[in-house]
């Protein structure tokens, strides 16, 4: 079965599905600034916001196998994904060495590459890769892992700073305090950045979401918990807790205890 999905505001992908395995691509257009909105923001706020990059310049494209399987008698899934993005990223080691010889002001606030030179910036590829792993032992519970690795040259553009991450985690179903409907997991998350990148948030440098003026290095490491509440059939209520050491690579700063709740509505 061949598949083909329009994403009427950003790009296209097309899926591939046969018994055992799924194939998939897709195009995207970038937003034109780091961490910004994208041109179909444009409809959605008030004032308006948002613009795309350059069409052939500022672009990102991913393809993922997905491969389904059983090991005795219960799913397995895992996922291999490889992506190419172009934008006017700046170099890490370009903007170190600006960086250094004019040091930032940081009254300028950070994030969002506030430090960032412009003469660093340029239209640069950025490529990385990752795996999803997923499987049931039992009607009850279910493992669940995930790595990601990106070159780490040139900055973030958008979503996470992390240069490399991994995680493992278990998800148990409400089966065994009679609560078939309710769940429960946990997972441990440590993800790093590059050389490049840690260089250049010790002469402070601001990606779009770490950096503050130094960098005592250490990869981050979260260990999240939650409980999904059934209230009625189409009514779930969630807690998660969420425990951060060294959040942002800085073992100076943190640790950081983040609460969330989360109500999901079947209609």
């Amino acid at each position: 079965m061949v598949r083909l999905s329009e994403i009427f505001t950003t790009g296209a992908a097309v899926e591939l599905y046969q018994r055992k395995w799924a194939l998939r691509y897709g195009f995207f257009q970038m937003p034109k600034e780091k961490n910004g909105f994208t041109g179909d923001d444009q409809y959605l706020t008030w004032p308006h916001r948002g613009a795309y990059g350059p069409f052939l310049k500022s672009w990102a494209m991913m393809m993922e196998f997905e491969r389904w399987f059983t090991i005795n008698s219960h799913p397995g899934t895992i996922r291999l994904l490889s992506w190419l993005d172009e934008a006017n990223f700046a170099s890490y080691q370009e903007a170190t060495a600006l960086l250094k010889a004019n040091p930032p002001d940081l009254s300028v606030g950070s994030g969002a590459g506030a430090t960032i030179p412009e003469a660093a910036r340029a239209f640069r590829h950025k490529y990385g890769f990752g795996v999803n792993f997923e499987q049931e032992f039992s009607n009850n519970y279910f493992l669940f892992s995930r790595l990601g690795w990106n070159d780490g040259r040139n900055e973030t553009w958008t979503f996470s700073d992390a240069n490399w991450s991994t995680s493992l985690g278990v998800n148990i179903k409400g089966n065994g305090w009679h609560r078939p409907e309710d769940a429960f997991g946990f997972a441990y998350i440590v993800s790093g950045a590059s050389r490049d990148n840690q260089e250049f948030l010790k002469v402070g440098g601001t990606d779009m979401l770490s950096g503050d003026g130094n960098l005592n290095y250490d990869p981050e490491k979260v260990l999240e918990t939650f409980y999904d509440f059934q209230i009625f059939k189409a009514f779930h209520f969630t807690l998660d807790y969420q425990f951060v050491a060294n959040p942002a690579f800085n073992r100076d700063r943190g640790p950081v205890s983040i609460f969330g709740t989360r109500l999901h509505w079947d209609f």
